[in-house]
């Protein structure tokens, strides 16, 4: 829960003493007009110049070309130890794939960034492919400005698989081999942990049934930036978002206790925004709790019949 202790403010500019920005217009504008080194966490999912309602689709080197115009004023905005997370998935024309986290790497590595991972986010759910393999993972790629920078390990680690392990020969031979809070996550963000006891935790992607969902066709799920607000930022530090959609990110920063901007052009998903907002400090708003399995078989299921059209013998046996 948020450290702050009652409801502030949501300017639409951003100003040093406040806590919420959520801004209506164009990202390199709004961009342009932030002050240098400000932000510790500047965190987001561009467009991936597919043609959803909320972006017009351009040939893919001018939609690089536009994209790296707003990274570098995004890099003038990071502060000397902060991070920037740049999640993206595949730009497909023609049937042919385009990984973007390759497009943009070079991009970010250019203007000074150092890669520290390269995070792939596995999810359980999405479109059905028919002539390749249906995709099921988009990538993040973390960075940072220098090599002094914000990392606090202990608020994201994971539960260990063997928590009771010692270290079986040497000088501290007998001693606990891992740490008490558990392990460090790795960088593929989905988790079969306690597979003794079948239990299956991951980041699902926000579908449906999904209790964050709104309008927007692409949102990012709370518990990705949740992670990385813990991780890389501290308590009160400024996290932003270029393309802030519904306002994700900024319900993950204050969920932290951090300071939130987000900008986005389209009225309609600032307006959620700014009401998922105001609908986590009344205390309704619905989130996915970080770390929450997916599902834990009961041994109860129910298991589908073979459609008789699919049993060559024209029998469901």
């Amino acid at each position: 829960m948020s450290t702050l202790l009652s409801a502030p403010a949501i300017n639409d500019n951003w100003l040093p003493d406040a806590t919420i920005v959520v801004h209506e217009g164009q990202t390199l504008d709004f961009v342009r007009a932030l002050p240098d080194q400000q932000m510790r966490l500047i965190i987001t999912s561009p467009p991936y110049n597919l043609g959803k309602a909320y972006e017009e689709p351009k040939a893919l080197a001018d939609y690089m070309k536009e994209q790296e115009a707003v990274i570098v004023e995004l890099i003038r905005c990071l502060a000397t130890n902060g991070s920037l997370c740049w999640e993206v998935g595949n730009f497909v024309q023609d049937g042919e794939v385009v990984p973007l986290d390759v497009l943009f790497y070079p991009v970010f590595k250019q203007h000074g960034l150092k890669l520290r991972n390269r995070v792939i986010w596995h999810f359980g759910h999405g479109l059905h492919a028919s002539r390749r393999f249906s995709g099921r993972y988009e990538t993040l790629l973390w960075f940072t400005k220098s090599d002094k920078y914000v990392f606090n390990l202990d608020p994201v680690r994971v539960p260990a698989k063997y928590p009771g392990k010692t270290f079986y020969k040497g000088r501290n031979q007998g001693k606990p081999s891992g740490n008490p809070l558990g392990a460090n996550p790795s960088d593929i963000w989905t988790f079969l942990l306690q597979e003794w006891e079948s239990e299956f935790w991951e980041i699902p992607n926000v579908k449906a049934n999904h209790p964050e969902k709104t309008e927007h066709p692409c949102q990012f799920p709370v518990e990705l930036v949740e992670r990385c607000v813990l991780a890389l930022t501290n308590d009160d530090d400024w996290v932003f978002d270029p393309y802030m959609g519904v306002g994700s990110t900024l319900i993950a920063g204050l969920m932290r206790g951090r300071r939130v901007v987000g900008c986005d052009k389209e009225a309609e998903y600032v307006a959620l925004a700014r009401q998922r907002v105001n609908d986590y400090w009344q205390g309704r708003l619905k989130v996915r709790k970080m770390g929450t399995p997916i599902y834990t078989p009961t041994g109860r299921e129910k298991v589908s019949q073979i459609p008789i059209e699919w049993n060559a013998g024209g029998s469901s046996k």
